[in-house]
């Protein structure tokens, strides 16, 4: 059973006591059946709140794309920040990861990932950094090899010459499952310094609700990949379940996470994530309809059509979270006031720049956007695939 602050407890008893009954152990049930938020392991402060607030983002916001930091990356697919901002950079179809100057956009390959064997959707696809980067030089991918998707960590030293600057990595986590399809791939450092990491159901849909199998999963583990402490089992990596295909990862002010999810033919997903929690694959796509409410499966906030979205990377920045989409060709930008949107969803940039693969926020609000033209799927142009820089309101 996940951990509750002292508040939310207090809270709870007062209603039982007020009510003249005693609880049956399981989860508080919000409307439709739907369970009611935990928090998230890190998380400060009470439970989520979708009070309106003074400090909510407005209905409107804008996008103005300020600079190109650097063109002609080939695949380009996960983005991490390094202390100072510079990114690196990972190709798919490579396994290499390069180093991009946040000033003027200088790219130096730091070396390739050993054992990526790309096809389809597979490849070398998410990175990310921990907080002790400074201390520890650790670079974390998550790429496909020849049996499995998994998460390696390779120490970068920058002293050494181009190309040759990743050691061999230590693999940390093995056995999520893989295929040519829906192998999820996003990885990032969570604000409680535990990795998270979103897989796919390879095809295979069966694995989503499988709680046993890694695949169609958000998971969240230690630096090491042991399961972590506040995990819903105390033996698993296993956050949640009920997933499709992962590709997207954020947390907002209040340390809640954010995932965007591929629907199949109708309803593509943003999800407010809770540990344990169903969010519903293969038995629902998109938010459950009145008889398959009593499940406990957990809606989306918000749903897409695949045509208008088929979404990737999310960043957040200015009240709003942002999704990149692949097929859709667009910014989308979700304003929250806590849990909830302040209004109906607004798109940027529809098709200038083609598809639309990561989006990374800045330290100043802004965003660094990635466009994935030379994934097989895009048409490319002079140019692709680039990293843009982006003020946004």
């Amino acid at each position: 059973m996940q951990r509750r602050s002292l508040t939310t407890l207090l809270a709870a008893a007062s209603l039982l006591l007020a009510a003249g009954c005693s609880s049956g152990g399981g989860l508080p049930q919000g409307g439709g059946g739907t369970p009611a938020p935990a928090r998230s392991p890190g998380a400060s402060g009470g439970a989520p709140s979708a009070t309106p607030s003074a400090t909510a983002p407005p209905a409107k916001g804008s996008v103005k794309v300020t600079a190109t930091l650097t063109t002609g990356l080939k695949s380009p697919w996960g983005v991490a920040v390094l202390p100072g901002g510079d990114l690196l950079v990972g190709s798919r179809d490579t396994g290499k990861i390069f180093r991009v100057a946040a000033d003027g956009g200088k790219t130096t390959e730091l070396g390739s990932v050993p054992g990526v064997d790309p096809g389809g959707e597979g490849g070398l696809l998410g990175i990310a950094v921990p907080s002790t980067f400074g201390t520890d030089h650790q670079v974390y991918a998550y790429f496909t090899t020849a049996s499995d998707n998994r998460i390696a960590r390779m120490i970068y030293d920058e002293k050494r010459p181009a190309g040759d600057q990743l050691g061999a990595p230590d693999t940390i986590l093995r056995g999520i499952p893989k295929g040519q399809i829906h192998n999820g791939g996003r990885i990032a450092f969570g604000p409680d310094k535990m990795l998270y990491a979103g897989t796919g159901e390879t095809g295979d849909k069966g694995l989503a609700q499988d709680k046993a199998s890694l695949g169609g999963k958000i998971l969240r583990m230690t630096p090491d990949g042991e399961p972590a402490h506040g995990n819903p089992e105390a033996d698993s990596v296993v956050y949640d379940y009920g997933h499709r295909n992962v590709q997207g990862l954020a947390w907002d002010s209040d340390h809640r996470l954010w995932a965007s999810e591929f629907g199949q033919d109708t309803w593509d997903e943003l999800n407010l994530i809770e540990p344990g929690r169903n969010y519903g694959w293969p038995e629902v796509e998109g938010k459950a309809k009145a008889g398959q409410r009593g499940a406990g499966f957990t809606d989306p906030v918000e749903v897409w059509k695949t045509k208008d979205a088929s979404p990737s990377g999310i960043a957040y920045a200015k009240g709003s979270i942002w999704m990149a989409s692949l097929r859709g060709e667009r910014l989308w930008r979700i304003a929250l006031n806590g849990t909830e949107p302040v209004a109906a969803p607004q798109a940027f940039l529809k098709g200038t720049y083609g598809r639309l693969r990561t989006v990374v926020a800045t330290d100043d609000g802004g965003l660094w956007l990635v466009t994935s033209n030379t994934d097989g799927r895009g048409t490319p142009h002079k140019g692709d695939d680039r990293i843009l820089r982006l003020k946004v309101t």
